[in-house]
């Protein structure tokens, strides 16, 4: 079977078009959220614009999210060929409040899967990255530890492992784990110990034992693992209330059409 790319693929298959649709998306921090043909509108501003098209409940849920959510960790998958585990992770990450989500995809066929994001992919900041080196240099430039979740003799733990600090964990693929580069490249290798004849968790699940600890360690040094700042916070809502809105440039633009000019900037 053909799709209208030209892309080779049958039922068990995915072609990359799929996968890079999965892993990158139009990621909060995107200026063009914010420009319109009347001018740039402020994240504040346009919450303020979209607050009576979003109902009262939806807004509510929008801000326990917020107070939960964090952009001082993040998740990073490596090589993943399963679209099903891609989701799957994106869900945990999700559930355990972060933001933002980064994919190194360096795979060259994939596997389709009936699990899906159920929805979870509209809520973070997804990220796609061609190499290992690339995606670490950024994370480094933005802050982050990297954190390297592994398998192997001699690897500390994650609960013996101080996790309270800005950063970003490492998953490897569904084949091979991580890559040499990956492991090198982390400032930390930490492991999930195994006690019985399994050698390692799906992906998926390592994910969330190594989620459960680091919020864990947070909330007890920060009575609260969310943390956003006032101006992420913003930035953030202010994209969700767009992105839970119908035709919502169309909207904004008669709002701005039909308001005193304010030197393109509001």
């Amino acid at each position: 079977m053909v799709d209208i790319s030209g892309e080779t693929t049958d039922r068990k298959t995915a072609t990359p078009s799929e996968m890079r649709d999965l892993v990158a998306s139009l990621r909060t921090d995107d200026p063009s959220w914010f420009q319109f043909d009347g001018g740039r509108v402020s994240p504040k501003d346009l919450a303020i614009m979209l607050t009576p098209h979003v109902s009262e409940t939806r807004r509510a849920n929008i801000e326990a999210v917020l107070d939960r959510r964090t952009e001082n960790v993040a998740v990073v998958v490596e090589g993943m060929v399963d679209l099903g585990n891609v989701s799957a992770v994106m869900r945990t990450a999700d559930g355990f409040g972060v933001q933002k989500v980064h994919a190194i995809d360096t795979a060259t066929k994939y596997k389709r899967s009936k699990r899906i994001t159920q929805g979870a992919d509209k809520w973070v900041d997804r990220y796609r990255w061609e190499s290992t080196k690339e995606c670490f240099d950024q994370l480094r430039k933005d802050g982050y530890r990297i954190v390297a979740a592994d398998v192997g003799e001699g690897v500390a733990p994650a609960w013996d492992t101080d996790l309270t600090r800005r950063c970003a964990l490492v998953f490897g693929n569904e084949l091979e784990g991580l890559t040499t580069e990956a492991r090198h490249g982390a400032d930390e290798v930490i492991t999930v110990p195994m006690g019985g004849f399994t050698e390692s968790f799906n992906i998926s699940v390592a994910a969330a034992v190594v989620l459960y600890e680091v919020m864990g360690q947070r909330r007890k040094r920060n009575a609260s693992q969310g943390d956003l700042s006032v101006e992420a916070r913003d930035r953030i809502r202010a994209v969700w209330y767009a992105k839970s809105v119908s035709n919502v440039r169309a909207l904004v633009e008669h709002k701005l059409a039909n308001d005193q000019p304010s030197n393109g900037t509001r």
